[in-house]
């Protein structure tokens, strides 16, 4: 028996056994995602028949790596509810695949299966959660952690392995159309919510990696994509080594400390220098220093990408050999489609990439296969996805995670909650009946009915009310023809709760770049965000502020919700209209969530994860600056409209009791001793919520300029009214230490303000001398 089948044999032993056992070729057929997934077969009915171009890849490679996206559907892939795989059929089809990998290459290594998941998977039937961004204002990491791991185990579930997990992106420029990917604009908690979704997908240890409902995570993208110059997709990160340590590289290092098995590179360039060929980065940094021992995945392209110029036919191996050698040697192992990985061989041959790189990389891959136990069971029970996708346990978790995205922004005269006995409700807006628009980028078809709009969650929760509907406008078109309407439905109403905001929404006639990022718009495409969909004003798009104004100008009391996947500029709004509902792209059950909090049957409890601006003009806007003194404009105030943080409540908080040590060594500090922080909160109002206990410092003394503030710990408590909870928080080497001049990460001596508070802000403060 071949020592790389016995499984009583430790893992690295297999590994060293089935390398030597490989050709060249086998290597390289290991090492790439060459072809779409949605290539691989063809469906007929209820049958699912394997395609001459996936058997002539697995001939070219005699095996094959992994294959992305085969569950995929979307406009990009032109994948349709008739013509991709159900979760009925999706096992058939994933063993389809492991048997003839299997049973027509000379050594049947089984096949990474790799699929989309930033906010839930990306395949027919699945259950889709909120996206990033408003997933990071719930500032719940543990309730990620939960609906993660229902997702892993309905990718399982399904037959593929691998799922690519957006959780390293910062939004440092609300311009960018992959805003709504982000968590936060903070590492601390983007950094949290990074390791929530490594656990959920992946577990506590590698051993759970081999059960049937859990998937590697890969993590993206590394590093600073968020940094982009002028908010554009794939644009250059114009930062210096600090600002990299300080902001960009904090979630990348959690998810290697939470276990993460993969992680993908960037498009982008920092400084100079491609993600895709960063060798500080992808080894230095992320293996050497940080222990990192899994698998690198290139983005889409992202090898080939590194041409510098068009080569000619004659040329083109060649030249695709030089980047892909480029790229192994920096650390990236796993190439996702393109021609240059296929082109190692070459760079082997030619002396351009050593063997000895090439061994490693294909160890990595070979150690996921083994770690997934995918020799002992590459095939996967064909009639259990059918009770694993969409289970109840996934719908509550998607509906929980939307109640705790929103935020109410503004509440004048206490507008919200509204009553139950109200008999005639106006549901307007844009949004408000379109369930597509509140899902995001990343979306497969929807089978009918599969979600719960604005308009229909309000009509769940209040059958005796008289609801009139009208959508009034679009999202981007200058049509006004649909004002009259609303303002009729408005004028006749009790209250008009009015809908807007944007939309990741793609259409099947968008044409898209070869990496699945849109290339051009429809005339029919409302879409103002998403992948490729980069905007330079952030106000609401079209007539939508018209709408608002002349709905208001009826009289009629009224709210607004927004569904966004990007903070918009709403300065006219927020000061005109008294309550103010931020739901982002709240998911499959965003309409319901949002019914509960407009009538008070849940207390919105979501924090500000990013900050919203009031123009674009103000740019950048994040919270953690370093601009010192009076920031104003002349022409505008220089903060944000709604900064980082923030969120009200249906209730009140008080802050009380803060306890600090006030001091403590460097010394000590940097041998691993903490400062104890403690702080009381209580319930002050007359209903049950949930604050965020929020700590930040600001260094008032150091070698390097500090930010104005800086997060370092949080913590999420749900409070009856009249009740206290006392809060305890420490602050490490990890919350105390600088980047100082020579680029050393140390703690030193000076004073240190802190600043606790929740929604509303700072509530009290204190200081520790951190003596030498």
């Amino acid at each position: 028996m071949n020592t790389w089948l016995n499984v009583n044999v430790p893992v690295e032993e297999r590994i060293s056994d089935l390398l030597a056992q490989m050709t060249l070729r086998e290597k390289v057929g290991q090492l790439h995602q060459r072809i779409y997934g949605w290539h691989a077969y063809h469906r007929s009915g209820d049958s699912i028949a394997l395609t001459d171009i996936f058997k002539d890849e697995v001939t070219r490679g005699e095996g094959m790596g992994g294959l992305y996206g085969l569950f995929r559907a979307d406009p990009w892939s032109q994948v349709r509810l008739d013509t991709g795989i159900t979760p009925e059929l999706s096992a058939k089809a994933a063993n389809a695949v492991q048997r003839y990998v299997l049973e027509n290459t000379r050594l049947g290594i089984p096949v990474l299966l790799s699929e989309e998941c930033p906010h839930g998977h990306q395949a027919l039937g699945a259950t889709l959660l909120p996206t990033n961004i408003g997933v990071g204002c719930s500032w719940n990491p543990a309730l990620l952690t939960t609906a993660a791991s229902c997702v892993a185990a309905s990718i399982r579930a399904r037959g593929a392995h691998l799922g690519l997990v957006s959780a390293l992106d910062l939004l440092r420029d609300p311009r960018w159309g992959r805003a709504e990917e982000c968590f936060s604009e903070d590492p601390i908690l983007a950094s949290r919510m990074a390791e929530a979704a490594t656990r959920g997908l992946q577990g506590e240890t590698l051993a759970e990696l081999s059960h049937p409902d859990k998937i590697v995570a890969v993590l993206k993208h590394c590093c600073a994509q968020g940094g982009c110059v002028g908010g554009h997709n794939a644009g250059a990160a114009p930062i210096g080594p600090r600002e990299l340590h300080e902001i960009f590289l904090p979630p990348v290092q959690a998810g290697v400390a939470a276990g993460a098995q993969s992680f993908m590179a960037a498009y982008n360039e920092i400084d100079g220098i491609p993600c895709h060929a960063n060798k500080w980065l992808l080894t230095s940094k992320m293996r050497e220093e940080w222990g990192f021992a899994g698998v690198v995945m290139s983005d889409g392209n992202g090898i080939d990408s590194l041409l510098q110029f068009e080569p000619d036919a004659l040329t083109a191996s060649v030249e695709l050999s030089k980047v892909a050698a480029q790229a192994i040697i920096a650390g990236v192992d796993f190439g996702l489609w393109g021609d240059a990985f296929a082109a190692l061989e070459i760079a082997v041959n030619n002396g351009s990439c050593p063997i000895e790189v090439i061994d490693g990389a294909v160890a990595r891959v070979l150690r996921l296969k083994f770690l997934l136990g995918l020799f002992e069971n590459p095939f996967v029970d064909e009639e259990r996805a059918v009770n694993v996708v969409g289970s109840i346990p996934e719908r509550e978790s998607s509906l929980q995670l939307a109640r705790e995205t929103l935020v109410l922004l503004r509440n004048e005269d206490a507008a919200l909650p509204l009553s139950p006995t109200l008999q005639r409700i106006a549901i307007i807006g844009p949004n408000a009946d379109n369930l597509y628009n509140q899902l995001g980028d990343y979306t497969a078809p929807q089978l009918p009915d599969a979600g719960v709009t604005v308009l229909q969650g309000i009509q769940a929760l209040m059958p005796q009310a008289e609801i009139s509907y009208a959508a009034g406008c679009g999202i981007r078109d200058m049509d006004r023809s649909g004002i009259p309407a609303a303002v009729a439905a408005a004028a006749a109403a009790e209250v008009a709760v009015v809908v807007l905001g944007g939309s990741s929404k793609r259409n099947f006639d968008t044409l898209f770049e070869d990496n699945g990022a849109v290339a051009q718009s429809s005339e029919s495409d409302e879409m103002d965000c998403g992948e490729g969909v980069d905007v330079a004003d952030l106000c609401l798009g079209g007539v939508q502020e018209e709408l608002l104004q002349a709905v208001l100008a009826t009289g009629t009391p009224t709210v607004v919700v927004l569904i966004q996947g990007r903070p918009h500029s709403i300065p006219w709004l927020a000061e005109h209209c008294p309550a103010v509902l931020c739901a982002w792209y709240p998911g499959l059950y965003g309409g319901t969530a949002v019914a509960e909090a407009l009538f008070g049957v849940i207390n919105p409890s979501g924090r500000l994860s990013v900050s919203i601006p009031r123009s674009s003009a103000q740019l950048p806007v994040y919270y953690n600056h370093k601009t010192k003194g009076d920031s104003r404009y002349r022409d505008m105030e220089g903060t944000a409209l709604y900064p980082f943080g923030y969120g009200l409540s249906y209730t009140s908080f008080t802050f009380a009791n803060l306890q600090i040590d006030t001091t403590a060594t460097v010394g000590a500090i940097e041998a691993g001793a903490s400062i104890a922080v403690a702080v009381d909160v209580t319930n002050s109002g007359a209903c049950a919520g949930a604050e965020v206990v929020q700590l930040y410092i600001h260094g008032c003394e150091s070698s390097i300029t500090r930010r104005i503030k800086e997060l370092k710990a949080f913590d999420k408590v749900m409070l009856q009214p009249g009740e206290t909870r006392t809060v305890h928080f420490s602050l490490d080497k990890a919350a105390l230490g600088v980047w100082n001049p020579a680029m050393q990460f140390v703690v030193e001596s000076g004073r240190v303000e802190v600043l606790l508070g929740g929604g509303c802000g700072t509530a009290l403060t204190g200081a520790v001398t951190l003596i030498p």
